[in-house]
Parts: structure tokens; C-alpha cells; sequence
């Protein structure tokens, strides 16, 4: 008998899950301690803190010169100097350092350069000084007493400065929140072990552990737990005992063995289980009697990386006493249309770059399972749940997770995918470290469309025009202004079928295609791989209708070469090193010109010179030779449009 699938049955939007979750939780700090005011970068002052000293503490110097009474100088000029003989008192000087105390008798400090020496023991000096100049007087920093940090200051560096000066040696500050990451799944493996079908590696702990400390929390990591309901709430009901939060990871979905809400149902009110945001979806929020709070943590790394920055940032803050930082938050324009579902608020990550003025938001891949795209993202973009999506063009506020200058040095490249892009960004960093390349693949025609409506600073392409053999200048001039860019061939690479290895199917040739045994891959309408297999096809008289797979697609090469190793497919067409990374095996065909088409503008400027220099360099020649079927014999080629 089929199961009933359980629902959600405390679903929550985004908004009413904070503030019924942080209703029930006290403002921090929840302990205080006392550290070492030297080693208390980062920490929170858990009460204001005084001067113990004046700073500085006695009259110094504030210039290298003498120490006089500055009633003795009056009337000085070029023309009646007044002498002043060495020693103390009256009439007298002494000779000072910047920061030497200054003699009780004195009052102001001539500069070395204002001191005219006449003998070993007389100067003159041929202007007033005014009294106290040049003098640091007792307390010009701060006065014993004086405030010098606030309650809920997180200690900067200059503030240790501040305190040590100030005679501060130990700080009062919140303690960090102990907060216990529990992993669970039967399926967990610890990184390092065989990576066998059906088991996965463990992460997610590792990367919240990251995220807790850096906003100031002490990360416990546990060891993961099978799926067993009993076993995961004894765990839970462990870590409780001796931290302040819990953090659950997995099981909180609604399926048959997602165990972690029954766990937690146990020991705590429940006031969320699913939250209405995409991806995070599945979390589960409770609270202790005794004011604990336990999180279910989806299993999915990006799902776990939203309800972390959603909640747990905000958990931490709270325990310190602080209120959480919020991101900059920059203007841009959504260069296409991005559909999204109504009831969910969506957060889309992006990457952005500046081309011709505006700040271009690039949607990234939206699975919750692809943690890569974390790494690739510059900001997060917020759809709220009543909007069924943006349109092209669209302002649109990003919340940043780089740095202004980052995202200013960022090259937007679309179109179609190559495994150079990556060794070019390498070599391009080590001329500008602040550098970067922001790829999307879209496929070698819609690079240029991207180029063409200014999103995209380059479209990477390999467009074979049937009619002359020659590659990507007839599209070019077809979809794009002339004048409006410039062709510089990036490098040359062999082009086949990718097989099992071994060649299992005896793949020999493209004709072999329409064998009914045969399974192939394809790549999207668009992209220039598939326009060489049509005019290939069509030259040998074949019907693509006549190749088993012919509609199935993939975005890349590595993912062609990925359908072929898990056995989804026989055989794809794509690129050498693609089947060389997964040791495939491979049939040539043809090679081809991969080139990047630059907008003129980026070109000229100097972000763009020093990328075609970087590609006519012997260190991009010599990285990419490390990839199976690639020439950079023509690298920098311009080409003539």
C-alpha cells in the first residue's frame, strides 16, 4: 500500500518565521567573559568601556625641537632674536624628542628647524612660540573615565590601539553562542572516504561551521547520525544540554524517512516547518522551553546556505547582543527575463559586472544542490513571493556578497563554454590580481545576442559558417553592428565523438549516430557544437530525426562528457579534454577556431588590452598545453571584419 506523503504543516513566509522565532528568544549576550583587550578583535563588548588613563598620560613633545617657556620668545623676529641659554627655568631650553615629557617649567616646543644654534650651550630662536604649541597635552586623546567603546561594539583594530593606550588591559565581552551542528543520513560519508554511488560526502557541516565563525559564534561539529528517529533525537536532546543552539542538517523535508522534525517535535515547540522561500524551503524552526533554538537545516548545500544567512546569522547576532549586518546593497538591470513561482519569495544568485555604464545582475544556475554556484555569485537577488518574476531590463536592487572593487573588475563572458576561460582568467590575475571572468553558458549564438544587447563585455564562439569553412565572422557581421567589435582567436581545439571507455558501441564515425544501439547527447539550439554536428549531418545526407537522443541537451562539454560516463548516453559530441578529465574515449572530427568576440569600447579600455595581451602570452600558451587537443599557435589572432 502506497504511503501518504506528510505535509507542511506549519508553513511560514520568510518574514513572519523571524519574527515569530525571534519573538520567543531573549537579546544576548547570553554569558559574559573577559578577554585580553590585545586579543579582542572581533569581539562584542558586553558593557561600555572607560579610560583607565589619560592619552596620553603627561605633557609630551608633539615635534623633535626645545622645550621652552613660550613667554620667553615673545617679541622674537628675524631681526631681534631672543637667546635662550641650556638648562632649566627661566630663559632656559631643553632639547626634546617627538614624545618626550615635557618639563614642568615649560610650556611650548620650538621645531628643530625654527633653532638657530650659536655655541654649545646658547640658541636663538626668531619667532614667538605660542603657548602649548606643539605639545600633547595631558588627555588630548581621551580623560581617565571617558567613554571609549559602547556596548555591542565588535573590536576593530584601531580600537585595541585605542584601549591599550587608554591603560584598558581586559575587555568585558559577550561570550561566543556554542551552537552544535548535527549531519544526518544514512547515505553520509566523511570527506576523504571512496566516493562510491549512493553515498555522499559530508560537507554541510564544515561549511556552516565556516559560516558560524565567521559571525562570531564557536562551532560544534558532531558526528553524523543515521536515519533513526530515536538515535537523532537522543543527539539532539545531547547537544542541548550543553550549547546554545542546534543546528540539524537534513531529514527535514516532508518525505517517508525525513525523521528530523519528529525528532525536534520532541523536545521543542515547533513554529515553522517549511519556510515560503526558494531555495530553503524545507527548514524547520523551533524553540526549548528553556529558550533554545533548533534549526532543521535542508540537506541541500545551497537550500542550507540561505536558511544559515536567513536565520542562523540573525540567532547569532542575537545571542551577542548585536543587531545582524546587512549586506550593500548596489543597483543593476536583469539582462533577460527571470520567470519565478508565485507564493515563494525566490532568492536568485547573480553575477555582475559593469558594461557600458549599468551594472548587469546574470542569473546562475537555480538547483539547490549546485554549491558552485555560491562560489561563482557576486549577490543575491530577492523576488518577492507576490511577483511571478522580472523582466529584461528590469532595475533591480543586489545584495553583494563581493567587494565594490571586485564586481568593478569583473569581465562578463557569455556564449559558449571552453575549459581555457578558466587557465585565461589564472594568467590574467596574476598581471591584476583584482581581476576576474564571470562565465555564462549560454551557447556561441547567444553569446553574441548578449553581446549585441550590452550584457555581456565578450561572447566566447565557435560558429562554423557552412558556406566559406571559415568560423564565427559570418554570424558576427550578421548579428552585430559593424564597428561594434573586434575577433581575437583564443585557441584551437579538436573537436569528436566522446565514448565509454574502451569504445564499447565501436563508435567510429558520425554515421554511426543513427545506429538504433547508439544513444547520443546533444547540446542546446544555438550553440556551436550543434551547429558543427547539423552541418555535418546534412553533408552526409542524414536526418537528425534518425539519431536516438538528438533532443536531449546539455550546457557544456564537461557535460556531455558526464552524460556519457553515468551512461545516459553513448556518445556526444564535444571537445577533447572534456573526455580526457573523465578518461572517455574519443573520436576526432574536426578542429575548430574557438574565438572571443570583445566589444569594442571593452576592448580599447584597460581591462580589455591587458586580456589580449594576456592571451598572446607564453603563460596562458603554456597552461593551456596542458589540455588534451587544444593549439595556441594562433592566440591574440585578430581577425579582420
Amino acid at each position: 500500500m502506497r504511503r501518504m506523503r506528510k505535509r507542511y504543516l506549519k508553513r511560514r513566509s520568510l518574514e513572519e518565521a523571524r519574527r515569530l522565532l525571534f519573538d520567543r528568544l531573549p537579546m544576548g549576550p547570553l554569558r559574559v567573559e573577559s578577554t585580553p583587550a590585545e586579543h579582542a578583535l572581533g569581539r562584542v563588548t558586553a558593557a561600555p568601556v572607560t579610560a583607565s588613563l589619560s592619552a596620553p598620560h603627561y605633557h609630551g613633545a608633539a615635534m623633535d625641537g626645545i622645550a621652552v617657556r613660550a613667554e620667553d620668545t615673545f617679541g622674537a623676529t628675524e631681526f631681534q632674536p631672543r637667546v635662550l641659554e641650556h638648562g632649566a627655568g627661566e630663559g632656559r631650553y631643553v632639547p626634546v624628542d617627538t614624545g618626550s615629557a615635557l618639563p614642568h617649567w615649560a610650556n611650548a616646543v620650538v621645531m628643530i628647524e625654527r633653532v638657530f644654534a650659536i655655541d654649545e650651550s646658547r640658541v636663538e630662536v626668531r619667532e614667538a612660540a605660542a603657548p602649548w604649541q606643539h605639545v600633547r597635552l595631558v588627555g588630548e586623546d581621551v580623560v581617565a573615565t571617558e567613554p571609549i567603546l559602547q556596548r555591542g561594539h565588535r573590536v576593530r583594530p584601531p580600537d585595541i590601539g585605542a584601549l591599550l593606550a587608554a591603560g584598558v588591559q581586559q575587555v568585558s565581552v559577550a561570550a561566543r553562542p556554542r551552537v552544535a551542528i548535527l549531519p544526518t543520513g544514512s547515505e553520509l560519508v566523511e570527506p576523504g572516504a571512496a566516493a562510491e554511488p549512493g553515498r555522499v560526502i559530508e560537507f554541510n557541516s564544515r561549511m556552516l561551521a565556516a559560516y558560524l565563525q565567521e559571525w562570531g559564534a564557536e562551532p560544534h561539529r558532531l558526528p553524523a547520525v543515521a536515519d533513526d528517529l530515536e538515535a537523532i533525537r537522543s543527539r539532539i536532546a545531547g547537544a542541548l544540554a550543553d550549547h546554545d543552539a542546534v543546528l540539524v542538517i537534513a531529514g527535514s523535508s516532508a518525505g517517508d524517512h525525513d525523521f528530523t522534525l519528529a525528532a525536534v517535535a520532541a523536545l521543542a515547540e515547533v513554529i515553522a516547518h517549511g519556510v515560503d522561500v526558494m531555495p530553503g524551503k524545507p527548514a524547520i524552526l523551533a524553540v526549548t522551553r528553556d529558550g533554545k533554538p533548533v534549526v532543521g537545516i535542508p540537506g541541500y548545500p545551497v537550500s542550507a546556505v540561505v536558511i544559515a544567512h536567513e536565520f542562523v546569522r540573525r540567532l547569532v547576532a542575537r545571542a551577542l547582543g548585536v543587531a545582524a549586518a546587512e549586506p550593500e546593497r548596489v543597483a543593476a538591470v536583469t539582462p533577460r527575463k527571470i520567470p519565478s513561482r508565485l507564493g515563494l519569495e525566490e532568492i536568485v544568485r547573480v553575477t555582475l559586472g559593469r558594461v557600458g555604464g549599468r551594472l548587469v545582475a546574470t542569473p546562475l544556475g537555480r538547483g539547490a544542490g549546485v554549491i558552485t554556484t555560491m562560489v561563482k555569485a557576486d549577490g543575491i537577488l530577492r523576488i518577492p513571493a507576490n511577483v511571478e518574476g522580472l523582466n529584461a531590463g528590469e532595475a533591480v536592487q543586489i545584495e553583494l556578497l563581493r567587494r565594490r572593487e571586485e564586481i568593478e573588475s569583473t569581465i562578463l563572458a557569455s556564449g559558449s563554454h571552453d575549459l581555457s576561460l578558466s587557465l585565461l582568467e589564472d594568467c590574467l590575475k596574476r598581471r591584476e590580481p583584482a581581476a576576474r571572468i564571470s562565465a555564462a553558458n549560454v551557447g556561441s549564438i547567444a553569446g553574441l545576442v548578449a553581446l549585441g544587447r550590452g550584457e555581456a563585455h565578450l561572447a566566447g564562439c565557435h560558429l562554423l559558417d557552412p558556406a566559406s569553412g571559415d568560423y564565427n565572422l559570418a554570424d558576427v557581421r550578421r548579428l552585430l553592428p559593424a564597428g561594434a567589435v573586434r575577433v581575437v582567436n583564443l585557441v584551437r581545439r579538436r573537436q569528436g565523438l566522446i565514448v565509454a571507455a574502451g569504445n564499447p558501441r565501436r563508435i567510429t564515425r558520425l554515421e554511426d549516430l543513427v545506429r538504433p544501439d547508439v544513444r547520443y547527447v546533444n547540446r542546446q539550439p544555438g550553440a556551436g557544437t550543434r551547429v558543427l554536428l547539423d552541418f555535418r549531418l546534412a553533408r552526409l545526407g542524414l536526418s537528425a530525426a534518425d539519431v536516438r537522443g538528438y533532443e536531449r541537451e546539455e550546457f557544456t562539454h564537461m557535460g556531455v562528457a558526464v552524460a556519457v560516463k553515468s551512461g545516459i548516453a553513448d556518445a556526444g559530441l564535444g571537445i577533447q579534454q572534456a573526455a580526457a578529465a573523465l578518461g572517455l574515449d574519443f573520436v576526432p572530427i574536426d578542429t575548430e577556431d574557438y574565438d572571443l568576440v570583445l566589444l569594442e569600447e571593452f576592448a580599447a579600455g584597460a581591462l580589455g588590452r591587458l586580456l589580449i595581451d594576456t592571451i598572446r602570452s607564453a603563460d596562458f600558451a603554456a597552461a593551456v598545453s596542458t589540455l588534451a587537443g587544444y593549439d595556441t599557435s594562433r592566440s591574440g589572432t585578430l581577425k579582420a571584419l
